[in-house]
């Protein structure tokens, strides 16, 4: 009875920061990672936790925290004891230790409430708004006077500030109704249904419905899917190349899901819904109509227009950026058959088929041969995975309208109770076109790519950790920027030590091998030149009170192309902050000294909830902010956050119409959110 009684307290979930782990899942940034979409995802799944009694395993795999051992540990422990009783009872699963569950309690709950369908009970209601804007005047917000031709200098057609509002209505499991409003600096307020404009500039929505008999998942709106290893359907949310060398080269299988980053690409408008067939068989379909952003020009000799790009900014700003808005009418029709069983075999085949109102084709370039043309694609995959013991196989190939072919597959395995290991191959034709892929990979996109990943990471005991990880890859066909088939290889280690609850230091050392082209500024003729980029980082976060906490971050590297002087870059960081319950406070001061671009450090900073931000550090300056949280009372938050960047050497910053004629930008962002 005792023991009833203890694990029956009921865990309160507190706001947690999401941003530092995402600064502890990529210590060292890189481009070519869409970190707001990583952090957009993560705030969703805080947003609607996990129920330990009905969680599947791609679903609490997608939180990447989690080896394979504990993931059986945990559907173990649910099969012999039953259901949990509260999320304290993660304590007496085998393999669980504390600083796991400790970063797993912001993810999971134990749903205790009625579990039928209630629209008047939700878990989570709230309206955020919030307003930022550049403090200096920027070049594209000047009047600008005419030539002497008369003509009016380009300039932005909107006002200096960004808005931005988000309402969510949902309850995990059962339901979900939403929207997102933004509208950027520069970008017009206007009513123009012809134009496809409704008001604010981006405008997303979506009603989900779940459990609804034999209806799994019904999604309207906006939405995306996660399905196999991302080949032919990917979410976004995927970790790739980061401190997590093992758990993030495995995409979990997630389905549909409500789609809600500021991303204004890489989603789909309409209607998804899956079934299940029987016991082991769901079936998911799809219907989607978007209009997307596209460079648009006339084919003078067949007076056609044609698709020279699809634009993924998202900037409406200049007349000639607004132009392109909403140019291109795409349709997708797809299915997904899906067996599995409880927790061991899963199988799958999808497809997905692509319409464009215009026709498709990029410039005349030689690194565009093998770039999709045409109006119509058409991707099917295969997928499934097999768990035996702590081992877990994954696959997925796919094929493309082209001929082109898609592969990866692996496999991660707990090799011992310290030893965790992963696997990974992937072979992406150059002619292999998949729209909506996010396999694991180097290049942004799943195509001209071949490679092997293997990750480790081995608990030497409870409080040291290291990590290592080796990515070998080869591009058949020219890229951007790089005239000749290339390769490349990186490589990372890292250790962390955790002697106490209060303390954590760890070091990352980070160093990538590709070949490019030399800048015309190096060379006038072209040549393509191997390159080194080299990232360290040593960080320590010290919490001496739950009142206080500090961070101090030292990194550096560089930038090297063969037979030329190195990039260097440097930045060190001092963060603070101190929670006095109804209001937190959290500042930095920064400084950082790079010789060029090409050396440029990021490093990430705490923003207002729902936000991200993780500026790149370049030239030489000092960089500061200030964060307040206020709680007024259990339905009313605010957050004040001012930050501020002096260059040191330089007269301006920015380029073109975002430039300021000063040596300094200062940005204030203001926010509230009601939860009803």
């Amino acid at each position: 009875m005792l023991h009833s009684l203890t694990w029956a307290q009921q865990y309160r979930r507190h706001e947690t920061n999401l941003g530092d782990l995402i600064h502890n899942l990529f210590p060292v940034q890189t481009d070519g990672i869409d970190y707001p979409t990583v952090y957009e995802n993560l705030y969703q799944l805080y947003a609607s936790p996990l129920d330990l009694n009905t969680v599947t395993r791609d679903e609490l795999s997608a939180t990447y925290l989690l080896t394979e051992r504990q993931l059986n540990s945990l559907f173990e422990y649910r099969v012999s004891f039953g259901p949990f009783l509260s999320v304290y009872e993660l304590q007496a699963v085998p393999d669980f230790d504390l600083p796991t569950i400790r970063r797993l309690l912001p993810f999971v709950t134990v749903d205790a409430q009625n579990r039928l369908f209630s629209i008047r009970n939700p878990t989570d209601h709230y309206l955020i708004m919030r307003v930022e804007r550049v403090l200096e005047p920027q070049k594209g917000f000047t009047p600008g006077e005419p030539d002497k031709n008369g003509k009016v200098p380009r300039r932005y057609n909107g006002s200096r500030q960004q808005w931005y509002w988000r309402y969510r209505y949902s309850r995990p499991r059962d339901f979900s109704f939403g929207f997102t409003l933004e509208q950027d600096p520069g970008e017009p307020f206007r009513w123009q249904p012809d134009r496809y404009q409704y008001g604010m500039d981006y405008v997303s929505f979506h009603a989900q419905f779940q459990s609804r008999g034999r209806w799994r998942n019904i999604l309207i709106g906006d939405y995306q899917l996660q399905i196999g290893q991302g080949l032919v359907l990917a979410s976004g949310f995927s970790l790739g190349k980061g401190s997590e060398t093992v758990a993030g080269v495995r995409r979990p299988s997630l389905g549909a899901r409500p789609y809600t980053s500021l991303s204004e690409y890489g989603y789909l408008r309409g209607v998804t819904a899956t079934y299940t067939l029987a016991k082991n068989w769901d079936i998911t379909l799809l219907t989607a109509r978007n209009r997307r952003d596209g460079n648009v020009v006339t084919d003078s000799e067949n007076q056609e227009d044609k698709i020279s790009s699809l634009l993924t900014s998202g900037l409406h700003r200049t007349s000639a950026e607004l132009a392109d808005r909403a140019s291109v009418l795409e349709q997708n029709l797809g299915a997904h058959l899906l067996y599995r069983t409880d927790q061991q075999v899963q199988l799958g085949a999808t497809v997905l088929h692509t319409t464009f109102d215009k026709t498709l084709q990029k410039r005349d370039l030689p690194y565009n041969r093998y770039e999709f043309t045409g109006t119509q694609n058409t991707v099917i995959g295969l997928h499934g995975n097999y768990i035996w013991q702590n081992i877990n196989f994954f696959a997925e190939v796919a094929r493309s309208s082209s001929g082109g072919i898609g592969a990866v597959g692996g496999a991660i395995a707990s090799l011992t109770k310290r030893l965790d290991a992963a696997l990974l191959g992937r072979y992406y034709d150059r002619n292999f076109h998949s729209f909506y892929a996010n396999a694991f990979g180097e290049n942004g996109r799943n195509s001209n790519e071949r490679g092997i990943y293997t990750g480790l990471r081995y608990v030497i005991y409870r409080k040291l950790t290291l990590g290592a990880s080796f990515d070998y890859y080869r591009f058949s066909w020219l890229k951007y920027l790089v005239d000749r088939p290339s390769q490349g290889y990186d490589f990372l280690v890292q250790a962390t030590y955790t002697p106490t609850k209060r303390l954590t230091v760890y070091g990352i050392y980070r160093e990538e091998h590709k070949e490019k082209n030399l800048p015309t500024a190096l060379s006038k003729t072209k040549e393509t030149v191997g390159t080194v980029h080299r990232n360290y980082a040593l960080n320590a976060e010290f919490a001496p009170s739950r009142m206080w906490s500090l961070r101090t971050r030292v990194q550096w590297g560089g930038f090297r192309y063969d037979g030329f002087e190195p990039s260097n870059g440097l930045a060190v960081v001092q963060d603070a902050t101190a929670d006095f319950g109804c209001i937190s406070l959290s500042g930095r001061l920064a400084w950082f000294s790079t010789d060029t671009y090409d050396s440029r450090q990021y490093v990430y900073e705490r923003d207002v909830l729902s936000a991200f931000s993780i500026p790149a550090y370049a030239n030489k300056g000092i960089r500061n902010y200030l964060l307040i949280q206020y709680t007024l009372n259990k339905h009313l938050d605010f957050w004040l956050r001012w930050s501020r960047t002096d260059f040191r050497q330089q007269h301006t910053v920015g380029s073109d119409l975002d430039e300021i004629a000063k040596p300094h930008k200062s940005e204030v962002k203001v926010q509230a959110r009601w939860k009803f």
